[in-house]
């Protein structure tokens, strides 16, 4: 008897991805109870028996919905009928001031999953997104003119972590769970209007697949590999500039100007970050107005930036300082 397509789908997006660990690779897979993280679990624990992989499956309770205790149990049920190798069940403290819920959520999690990485010698920690996701991603990165970084969409790894779905739509998912009979848990949240994402999933993109056509959430995921790779290339460079033009108290004017517009405002960009600067607050015109401190400056004495910190010139240097005190130039 065939495999379902659905079925098939996972599993050889799992595959393909995973291919390159070795037998008793240990792997944590985060899993949430919802559709892609459960089929990916799944998937994981299909694959791993052949290639000899010890799979965790691991579920973060972030304590911001009522019963959400006995959900994480209920994970580890299903997660261990699966066959993983081992479960971990952790809460997540959500105490991120200046982030909205769903950064600090996510915030939480990724620590959260750090640790337990960290403890387990893993490899490795798997993540559910799907081409969905990356699609959504990629339209409200487009909306808010948050540039090529964010249009480009979710990495398909980066340090430890895989996304080994990010081919695989989450109707796919779904009907991967339900071939197999996996109870499937609808958060809240996915449903709840209040919260931007949900707007574009629900409403945004149904209408722009009626209007332009079908195909609109695999156009964009495309549009994010495609433009992945300049990003990266363009990143690589921007790390070659900053490292040339470190000078003791910051960052050489000279140097900076002498490069293209493209590679000094990303080094601008880094280093405003590492001095302090939260990456999600700190945004383009932040950017250009620190730029304008090397290519348009006619003497003005800094610029504010968000997290208290302030860009300031001087004597040749661009360098970073606390603003307490500090005034608007």
């Amino acid at each position: 008897m065939s495999l379902h397509p659905s079925l098939a789908a996972v599993r050889g997006a799992v595959r393909r991805d995973l291919a390159g660990f070795e037998p008793g690779a240990r792997l944590v897979v985060a899993c949430s109870g919802g559709a892609d993280s459960l089929a990916l679990a799944s998937a994981t624990v299909h694959e791993g028996r052949e290639e000899g992989w010890y799979v965790v499956g691991a579920t973060v309770d972030h304590g911001l919905q009522e019963g959400s205790a006995e959900r994480a149990d209920q994970v580890l049920r299903q997660l261990a009928a699966l066959g993983v190798d081992e479960t971990v069940a952790t809460r997540a403290s959500v105490d991120a001031p200046g982030l909205g819920p769903e950064a600090a959520a996510r915030a939480a999690r990724y620590a959260v999953l750090d640790q337990i990485r960290e403890q387990l010698d893993a490899e490795a920690v798997l993540l559910g997104h799907t081409r969905d996701d990356q699609a959504e991603t990629v339209l409200m990165g487009l909306t808010r003119g948050s540039g090529g970084r964010a249009i480009a969409g979710m990495r398909r790894s980066f340090e430890h972590y895989r996304r080994p779905l990010l081919d695989v739509g989450h109707d796919d998912t779904v009907t991967a769970c339900q071939v197999e009979g996996l109870e499937v848990w609808e958060d809240p949240h996915n449903a709840d209007p209040a919260f931007t994402r949900v707007r574009v999933r629900r409403r945004v993109l149904p209408v722009l697949e009626d209007e332009l056509g079908p195909g609109v959430a695999e156009a964009l995921a495309r549009t994010a590999d495609q433009l992945r790779p300049d990003m990266e290339l363009l990143d690589a460079y921007a790390g070659q500039a900053a490292a040339a033009a470190a000078v003791p108290g910051g960052l050489s004017v000279e140097v900076l100007a002498g490069q293209p517009a493209a590679i000094r405002t990303r080094v601008l960009r880094a280093a405003a970050v590492a001095a302090g600067a939260p990456a999600g607050e700190t945004s383009h015109q932040h950017v250009m107005a620190v730029d304008g401190l090397v290519t348009d400056w006619h003497g003005q004495k800094w610029v504010d930036l968000p997290g208290h910190l302030r860009a300031r010139r001087h004597d040749g240097v661009l360098g970073f300082e606390p603003a307490e005190g500090g005034r608007r130039a």
